[in-house]
């Protein structure tokens, strides 16, 4: 009776402080430290980032909780079955215990089952396209830049080959060069993701979801933003003297300006759709030999 009143008062401040510290948190601490939550009161960035924030920070509780688990048995089984003075000699050695190896087997077993599910489903989730997406977007990638066709639309931006900041910290580069790709707030979007050289990989950093953009393939990636702001971009797949620089910014835009910064596309004259002529790939599998060889 006395060690359970112990105990009893010794889980009250426990849990007093774990409350304290709990509702002290930030947005972002309780979305697991993860861009686009640092205001609390602003909706989700996309249709997408809760799913993925709730997925994080649950397998995060969960392994932390099975590690508390595991360093309080092994704390435990230091300290209770430490040499005693006077000792000598090994304690009883079992050659094996059945409930415990059953229990260490089944335990993780349920755990990556439950894992595997749950980022199954989420996946699964993320992965699906659109029926009838509202806007169509090709997005083209290239040593060391990026190309946008919005095919609804049928204009396009295109950018430069990265450019070095002169006189600036290596590695840096000039803000203004930086493509754009504009996209319309709570609007239903798809990316079709091409490559015109090698392996890059489209990243939206606040989006917390990439996918890779292989030449040869067209990877399809979809999502509704549903927060008006600028968000950074990157590759981030490895392609060169350049990847670090392969930046570019998304501005999610009312439709109303959307439909204004198309207009301005369409006065800049880039009207029709950048094609797979300046592609660097001729010899990809489902294409026909390179001109030098025909006839050989």
């Amino acid at each position: 009776m006395r060690t359970n009143r112990r105990l009893r008062w010794a889980a009250i401040p426990i849990a007093a402080t774990l409350a304290i510290v709990l509702a002290g948190c930030t947005s972002t601490e309780l979305h697991g430290f993860l861009p686009g939550f640092e205001d609390a009161g602003a909706p989700a960035v996309t249709n997408h980032t809760d799913r993925v924030a709730g997925l994080w920070t649950t397998s995060w509780i969960v392994l932390l909780v099975v590690g508390i688990i595991t360093w309080g048995l092994i704390l435990w089984a230091v300290v209770v079955y430490r040499r005693r003075k006077g000792q000598t000699g090994l304690p009883v050695q079992l050659r094996y215990h059945m409930p415990i190896e059953i229990f260490y087997t089944v335990v993780p077993l349920i755990l990556v089952l439950g894992f595997f599910s749950f980022t199954a489903r989420d996946q699964a989730a993320i992965e699906a396209r659109f029926d009838d997406p509202d806007v169509k977007i090709q997005v083209m990638a290239k040593q060391w830049a990026w190309d946008f066709n919005y095919v609804n639309e049928n204009v396009y931006s295109s950018s430069i080959q990265v450019q070095p900041k002169t006189g600036g910290e290596p590695g840096s580069r000039v803000e203004e060069d930086l493509p754009t790709l504009v996209l319309p707030v709570g609007k239903k979007i798809e990316f079709a993701l091409d490559s015109r050289d090698v392996v890059h990989s489209f990243w939206i950093i606040d989006f917390l979801y990439k996918k890779d953009v292989i030449p040869g393939k067209t990877n399809y990636m979809s999502v509704i933003p549903e927060r008006i702001g600028t968000y950074a971009g990157k590759c981030t797949e490895f392609c060169g003297e350049y990847h670090s620089l392969m930046l570019f910014n998304v501005k999610v835009v009312s439709p109303e300006d959307y439909a204004a910064y198309i207009d301005t596309l369409r006065a800049q004259g880039n009207v029709g759709q950048l094609d797979k002529n300046y592609d660097r790939n001729q010899n990809l599998p489902g294409i026909q030999r390179p001109a030098s060889e025909e006839g050989k």
